[in-house]
């Protein structure tokens, strides 16, 4: 047994120069385990809240009563436990608030803290962090594919355009490495593409580019001219993943294209998106209604979950009931993890399994307001959930983890990598290798 002798928060400050709150546990050897909490700017109503200071200082945003709850009552019920049950470790914090959205201690401090834990836990067994959760978790790792975002739109660029991410993966690839090299030439051939055409007007939150486009599909359409000019041929080696986040422009039914200045009902938002699926080389789409829709998306997965994964965000808050809910009706096939929606890694863990049972995809994925914590590149390997979506080729807290994924490459070897062969638990396997997946 190696208890857990003294827990700390501080606070940290994220991506987008907001408050966050880092962990630092402690073990009675001297080992120590820190994390930091991430922070979303497009969040479902059902994920887990941030536990904020509001008032003036520092616009309401500060953190110090979520340090509070870490400081105190956390790490009096988690000093003296064993590291290694991590399970035991996050029982006891959801004792301490009972709330489905984490509102008594802030989801901020209960992630910080179970992550640190769990680092705490691979420290002391002197392992690396995705060796540790594939060999407490029974799962194989391995190194995923990486969805990466090109142009950043919605809540993430000011709503110059309202689908949220337009991302780019890279299946065909033989290793990690070659994926980075591929998404770096699309990158820069997409900013020269629209400086050339007065459509740049910066970077975006998650450093893809921020667009000045005139309508949604004028994205899409020059996304496939930046995957030519790199010298690929769109559908072949890259293929391209959209995240509409919905929710963040359609309420009970209706969708407002604000860039268009349109409405669109529920029926119309299907067919405008099945058009891009028969015209664009989408593999993925996120989101494609809203968290309320679900009616809508039950009829999006039975018309088009056959040829495309179809990811819940928002719609299913990395909430196992909520999965469990969807894999009845017929909604989505796959689920986006997201370790602070939930709140805690065992919550996170059981949503990951309760997806993998019924053959769905789980896409690991970082927020909008990150820091240079790389957990999310280890859990993404050593749970061989086969996706990893941390944001775009640029800014360091993007890139770390990507970096992150390189330095595990070189301890697991380029076979590890999912892409470049069939394998059953990716889409890119079960849907274009149907004997492997079989």
């Amino acid at each position: 047994m190696a208890a857990i002798e003294g827990i700390k928060a501080r606070r940290v400050w994220d991506s987008r120069g907001k408050p966050t709150v880092e962990v630092d546990v402690t073990l009675e050897n001297g080992v120590l385990g820190r994390a930091i909490a991430p922070a979303g700017a497009s969040r479902g109503t059902r994920e887990a809240v941030d536990l904020r200071d509001g008032g003036v200082m520092l616009r309401g945003q500060n953190v110090q009563s979520a340090l509070d709850s870490v400081n105190g009552p956390i790490a009096a019920a988690l000093t003296g436990l064993d590291v290694q049950d991590q399970s035991r470790a996050d029982e006891a914090i959801l004792a301490l608030d009972n709330s489905p959205l984490k509102d008594t201690l802030g989801g901020n401090a209960t992630v910080a803290t179970s992550l640190a834990v769990l680092h705490a836990a691979a420290a002391n067994a002197g392992r690396p962090l995705w060796q540790h959760v594939a060999e407490t978790t029974g799962f194989t790792p391995s190194l995923p594919l990486p969805e990466i975002q090109i142009f950043g739109g919605g809540a993430h660029a000011g709503r110059r355009v309202d689908i949220q991410d337009f991302m780019i993966m890279i299946p065909g690839a033989a290793s990690f490495d070659e994926v980075m090299e591929v998404t770096s030439e699309v990158y820069f051939a997409a900013g020269d593409i629209m400086k050339s055409k007065g459509k740049l007007a910066g970077v975006a939150d998650e450093g893809g580019w921020w667009p000045v486009f005139d309508s949604n599909e004028e994205a899409l359409e020059t996304l496939i001219e930046a995957i030519e000019k790199a010298g690929e041929k769109p559908g072949e080696r890259v293929v391209v993943s959209l995240d509409i986040a919905a929710s963040e422009f359609g309420k009970e039914g209706r969708y407002r294209l604000a860039l268009e200045d349109r409405y669109l009902d529920s029926a119309e938002m299907i067919e405008m998106l099945g058009g891009w699926l028969e015209t664009y080389p989408i593999a993925s789409i996120e989101d494609p209604l809203a968290e309320d829709d679900v009616a809508g998306t039950v009829e999006f997965t039975r018309r088009f979950g056959d040829r495309v994964q179809i990811i819940g965000d928002d719609y299913l808050v990395t909430n196992v009931d909520l999965v469990r809910k969807a894999q009845t009706q017929g909604a989505c096939n796959a689920v986006l993890i997201k370790v602070n929606q939930a709140g805690t890694i065992s919550e996170s863990f059981e949503t990951f399994r309760m997806a993998r049972a019924k053959g769905w995809g789980a896409i690991v994925s970082a927020r909008s307001g990150e820091t240079e914590d790389v957990s999310i590149s280890h859990l993404a390997t050593g749970l061989g959930g086969g996706q990893l979506k941390v944001g775009s080729f640029t800014r360091s807290e993007r890139m770390i983890k990507w970096n992150e994924c390189l330095r595990i490459q070189d301890t697991l070897g380029s076979g590890s990598f999912v892409g470049g062969k069939p394998l059953a638990n990716t889409w890119w396997g079960s849907k274009n290798n149907k004997e492997t997946a079989a």
